[in-house]
């Protein structure tokens, strides 16, 4: 097993895993706090997700609700599932979307068996909640699905 060592002012000091995760997370927040650009690229935001869900052993299904400047309102993990599946309801979006005021949106998913590839219920939520947030004048950017590897949607054209 690899030593892992973090460093507190000028020393360092032997870590577990767990404390270095909880920091690359700390660290993340710190990138993405409220009002900070998300949108620099799809790589960036993959990043983030990937610390928020790909460790995970259940589905969450989470929504970055972004100004019109595509600078980050706020982060929330709206939908639980289990291992396989996460019940997604669209109204819910919505209703969350025009109380924060978002102009647009980055929907993402974890896939805990690891792989990415988005299934045919991924694409019909995505298809549908980009049609429903059209309506309200909010954009859907992407939808990212996290497993090993990080799938965007659009990157692969499916949005």
């Amino acid at each position: 097993m690899t030593t892992l060592y973090v460093r507190e002012g000028e020393e360092y000091r032997e870590a577990k895993a767990q404390d270095v995760f909880e920091r690359a997370q700390a660290l993340m927040a710190q990138r993405f706090r409220v009002g900070a650009p998300v949108m620099d690229s799809p790589k960036r935001t993959g990043e983030f997700l990937k610390l928020k869900l790909g460790t995970l052993d259940h589905e969450i299904f989470s929504v970055l609700f972004l100004d019109n400047r595509h600078r980050l309102i706020e982060y929330v993990e709206l939908f639980r599932g289990t291992i396989d599946g996460a019940a997604v309801h669209t109204r819910e979006i919505l209703k969350e979307a025009l109380a924060r005021g978002a102009a647009a949106v980055i929907c993402a998913h974890g896939h805990p068996s690891g792989d990415p590839t988005p299934s045919l219920a991924d694409e019909q939520v995505t298809r549908r909640l980009k049609e429903a947030l059209a309506l309200l004048d909010i954009r859907l950017l992407d939808h990212f699905i996290i497993g090993n590897t990080i799938c965007s949607m659009a990157e692969r054209g499916l949005l």
